[in-house]
């Protein structure tokens, strides 16, 4: 998978399974999940278990917009399940 940055917007090419898993974001952002979770005011216990795919995310449009903000990716671009176990 490639990352293409063009006028401060975030582009991504799909990787062999389609999409880019939401652990992948994390990292490609150069966040720890204690970071993560720090910016979205959740604990890194959660973010641990939404990787994991034991539990899914649930948050509020502040939090969203902070999530989007710190992993610089527009909403369309977050995958509709936050767990690594489905990199096909």
């Amino acid at each position: 998978m490639s990352t293409h940055f063009l006028e401060n917007d975030f582009y991504m090419t799909s990787s062999q399974s389609g999409q880019v898993n939401f652990k992948q974001l994390r990292e490609q952002a150069g966040l720890s999940q204690e970071a993560l979770a720090r910016i979205i005011g959740v604990s890194s216990k959660t973010v641990s278990n939404w990787e994991r795919g034991i539990s899914a995310a649930s948050l509020t449009v502040t939090q969203m917009k902070a999530l989007c903000n710190s992993l610089s990716v527009k909403l369309d671009d977050l995958p509709d399940d936050f767990s690594s176990d489905n990199d096909g």
